[in-house]
């Protein structure tokens, strides 16, 4: 299950009266200017930028973010109120119930109408386009009436407080805070990117009721409420804290402190293995996001043990993780890669969340790293180019397939971090510190650092090409660093131009190329790093192995034969264990013991990044493109290589 919620990132400004003035900053780069009695408590390396601030350029991320806009445009608002309304004895205006986990009798309805608002938040953040923001507006309106209605001292919600009840008294209930954090976190994001101060409003009476219903709660009743799945609502209640001051959000959140599941983190033990994946990761957001309010070292500590443990031993070639939604046991790949079932998207949507958190106070090239591989080989791979829906799991069994969502019969929890996924693609190309920017992706965009006076243009077609450009158009004469980003899997090197003068790079690989001057309008900077082919074992079998080409994961093209038309769907329900896979799929590549670059090889006269397998028996080749590139049919992920 999962959770999607912005992080507020506080910087201090002294004003000559002394009043101090704060600028709200979210990790999911759309500040806004608010009067908070709050800083941060920890130095930050790297700040976000405002979206608004970032302009995504033609690229298959804009695409994405086009399909992603029609589809947010197309659902209807009431069809959307209409278990608020219910739940509150209002007049539903005739709607009729959406399907899948919205419909009326499901525990979990409601909960995507808080990815809604922050998606339509964050592409008008993006965009600027005034019929996201109005769309946003008017489901906030009607929200507040619910909450009104309902007169339960600030209660909102698509289903009753029973629910609630359930979960602290241990009873069986499908995780309704999980459901209430997605409704808060999308009223936050609508105050903070779309200005709606009437969100603000409706959250902190939402944030009042919660705090009233937990403040009497013994210890033992919150170790047993938080049994049951609650998302990142302690985050939110940190996020909240954040912009209004308040000291009982912050003690809100803390009442959602897991000690069953963090204690032993923090003490740097591993115990991850069959615990539901996205059950944890919104934990450790919230525990990164109270290091930065607080500045407890030992949230730090948690937050970064946790990533490096998923990223080392329980992460796919993908960025991706879990099987069936749970942790394997560490260093055990192998032996889940037959599933039908890796890699829930939530699970990425949220750890690129936390990457973002250990980004800004660290400022490491890892975070970046993994932040791109995770980018292009999971999240940009999850949308149909055809119908804007997105995927659930993206299963590594050999001869499976995507299987999308549809537009009114679904609302998976992936379908709501779907809608935020491909929103906020501009969220981590750039950051900045007082003396320079980051340009941590390649990704066709235009950046505006007003305090600087400086705009950036970013023209490629990466990673088609291996080269980006960044041209200079605006510049006010202060001497700025353009730090770009030497991926740690660029080891042909790098070339570096500027104005067409090459420069001897002396950075290595896993580092940032820093390039300080004062630039003019005009200035072209060129970087290219060659990409070579490798592989990417299962980190406990090197008989096992994806392919990658540079970043990008490669899979093999593997038809549709048996797959019927229209494209595969699943309405209803997640059957994922039968697809009729062809009896002779072929997935094992006789290697020879040589390396990968003399058995793939790249196919001329057709689309960048082809490739085929050469030096096989049989007459039947092996196609190979970018995972990303990949819909509609069957593929090959993972490899059993013959030596």
């Amino acid at each position: 299950m999962k959770q999607g919620t912005k992080f507020l990132l506080i910087v201090l400004v002294f004003t000559l009266t002394g009043l101090t003035k704060i600028k709200a900053q979210s990790y999911y780069p759309g500040q806004q200017e608010v009067k908070t009695k709050i800083a941060l408590k920890i130095p930050v390396k790297a700040y976000a930028f405002d979206l608004k601030d970032i302009k995504l350029l033609d690229s298959p991320f804009k695409q994405n973010e086009e399909r992603n806009k029609k589809w947010l445009r197309s659902l209807n608002n009431d069809q959307l109120l209409l278990p608020f309304r219910v739940n509150a004895g209002m007049d539903t205006h005739n709607a009729q119930p959406l399907g899948g986990w919205e419909a009326l009798h499901v525990e979990l309805r409601g909960h995507t109408m808080g990815h809604v608002l922050s998606a339509l938040a964050l592409i008008y953040a993006s965009t600027g386009e005034k019929s996201l923001k109005l769309k946003g507006d008017s489901l906030v309106t009607e929200l507040a009436k619910v909450q009104e209605m309902l007169g339960q001292e600030g209660y909102l919600s698509a289903f009753p407080q029973q629910l609630i009840d359930r979960a602290i008294a241990g009873e069986p209930v499908w995780a309704p805070w999980y459901t209430l954090h997605k409704i808060v976190s999308g009223l936050l994001d609508q105050y903070l990117y779309a200005d709606n101060s009437q969100a603000l409003q409706v959250a902190e009476k939402m944030g009042d009721w919660a705090y009233h219903k937990m403040k009497d709660l013994t210890h033992d009743q919150l170790a047993v409420m938080l049994q049951t799945e609650f998302g990142g609502m302690p985050e939110t209640f940190y996020n909240l804290y954040a912009i209004s001051g308040k000291e009982y959000y912050k003690d809100l959140a803390e009442m959602f402190y897991h000690h069953k599941v963090l204690d032993p983190l923090a003490e740097g033990k591993d115990i991850l293995k069959g615990h539901h994946a996205n059950t944890y990761i919104p934990k450790i957001i919230a525990e990164a996001r109270g290091y930065e309010l607080t500045g407890d070292t030992r949230k730090a500590q948690i937050a970064e043990f946790f990533w490096q443990r998923v990223i080392d031993h329980h992460t796919y070639a993908t960025g991706g993780n879990s099987n069936w939604e749970h942790f394997f046991a560490p260093d055990s790949l192998s032996k889940h890669i037959n599933s039908p079932a890796t890699t829930e998207t939530c699970n990425t949507y949220n750890m690129l969340k936390l990457t973002l958190h250990l980004f800004t106070q660290n400022a490491e090239i890892k975070y970046a790293d993994y932040y791109e591989r995770a980018l292009y080989n999971h999240i940009l791979a999850s949308q149909d180019p055809n119908s804007g829906m997105v995927c659930y799991f993206m299963p590594f069994k050999p001869g499976m397939l995507k299987v999308y969502s549809t537009p009114k019969n679904s609302f998976w929890c992936c379908v709501g971090t779907g809608f935020e996924n491909h929103a906020k693609y501009a969220e981590a190309i750039y950051f900045h510190d007082n003396t320079g920017v980051y340009v941590n992706l390649f990704i066709p965009s235009v950046l505006k650092w007003k305090e600087k006076g400086l705009q950036l243009r970013q023209e490629t077609t990466y990673p088609e090409s291996e080269k980006t450009q960044l041209v200079i158009e605006a510049a006010k004469g202060e001497r700025i660093s353009i730090r770009v980003r030497y991926p740690s899997w660029a080891t042909s090197g790098a070339k570096v131009t500027i104005n067409g003068k090459q420069l001897a790079v002396k950075t290595k690989p896993g580092n940032y190329i820093e390039l300080t001057r004062i630039w003019q309008k005009g200035d072209i900077i060129e970087v290219s790093y060659p990409m070579s082919l490798h592989l990417i074992p299962a980190n406990d079998n090197p008989h096992i192995a994806a392919i990658a080409y540079g970043p990008i994961i490669l899979v093999g093209v593997m038809g549709n034969e048996g797959v019927l038309p229209p494209a595969p769907y699943a309405p209803n329900q997640l059957d994922y264990a039968d697809y009729a896979i062809p009896k002779d799929l072929i997935y094992s590549i006789v290697t020879h013991g040589e390396p990968v670059s003399k058995w793939v090889k790249p196919v001329a006269n057709t689309e960048p990044l082809t490739f085929e397998v050469v030096g096989q028996e049989g007459s039947k080749k092996l196609r190979l493109i970018p995972y990303y590139r990949l819909h509609h049919q069957r593929y090959v992920l993972y490899w059993n290589l013959e030596f």
